[in-house]
Formats: C-alpha cells, structure tokens, sequence
C-alpha cells in the first residue's frame, strides 16, 4: 500500500521504520512527522514498524525520511 485517498482533500500513506521498539519510539516519531506541513495525523506502531501518515496531499518521501531521522530512526521505505 504505497498511498491511496481516504477522504476528498487526504492521502494515507504508510511507511516502515525500522528500530522502533516502545511506545516512546513511536511518540518521538510521530511528533517529529506530525511537524511536516500538510500533515493531518499520525500513528506509530512500533511491533509492527508501521507509521501510517494522512496529510492533505502526497507527501515528499525525503521529508518524511528526514523527520524519522530526526527522531532517531531510520525509514525503510513505503510499507
């Protein structure tokens, strides 16, 4: 599932980041993508390694990379 519209006006996208493993990983990746503009909601899991994004339009993969980056993860890629 690389991105499909939910909603008029919203894109889901999920992504794979790897090295996840609690619920403080997966606050300190959602806050740091929930910072990209555009970017309506945002849930991590880290057993899975799955970060399921809606923003109001597709967003830039090296945005989203660069955010997990920042939180000290690494993105795998479109899940």
């Amino acid at each position: 599932m690389s991105a499909q519209t939910d909603t008029p006006g919203s894109v889901t996208t999920v992504y794979k980041v790897t090295g996840m493993s609690c619920g403080h990983c997966e606050g300190s990746v959602s806050g740091e993508v929930s910072e990209i503009p555009g970017v309506t909601s945002v849930k991590a899991v880290a057993s899975t390694g799955e970060v399921t994004v809606v923003s109001d339009a597709p967003l830039d993969d090296e945005a989203v990379r660069a955010a997990v980056d920042e939180a000290g993860f690494e993105l795998a890629g479109r899940a």
